[in-house]
């Protein structure tokens, strides 16, 4: 499966602190005219979104922040509409099954230009409780003084 190798716009940093990620899926965004240029100018938010799935068995991005276009006049787009998002629908069935699961959430990792066109990167997350997050700042502490005491070493 590919795993967003274009060129990044916007990354979700917070996402990976609050979930553990199992598995990724790269879906491409129906987008109107002018979303695609301010994409492409990075101004785009992805702090705050997730996606969801609708009745109709499509996937919704919400919350995705893309500023208006300076150029766009009246032809300027809703900054935070819902977009819907392209996937194969075994992909659609998958997430189906896993996102009923307690504590699962589809959350959007990274927004990326690749051929041309605007895809999301996906991550099918399982929330962390406190104290795992707590546990992860430990060990990225940890990490960080010895790899400082081997820099220190080498010297």
């Amino acid at each position: 499966m590919p795993r967003g190798n274009g060129k990044t716009i916007a990354q979700n940093r917070r996402a990976s602190h609050d979930y553990f990620i199992e598995d990724t899926f790269e879906a491409g965004i129906v987008l109107q005219g002018t979303e695609i240029k301010s994409i492409r100018n990075g101004r785009v938010n992805i702090k705050d979104s997730h996606a969801r799935i609708d009745r109709k068995g499509e996937v919704q991005l919400v919350n995705l922040h893309i500023a208006e276009y300076e150029q766009g006049n009246r032809y300027n787009h809703d900054p935070t509409r819902s977009r819907k998002l392209l996937l194969h629908r075994k992909e659609i069935d998958k997430l189906i099954g896993l996102t009923q699961q307690q504590g699962y959430a589809l959350v959007p990792l990274k927004i990326y230009i690749k051929n041309g066109y605007a895809k999301v990167l996906l991550g099918l997350g399982r929330g962390k409780k406190k104290f795992d997050k707590r546990e992860d700042m430990k060990r990225k502490q940890m990490k960080r003084d010895v790899d400082r005491a081997i820099k220190e070493n080498m010297r």
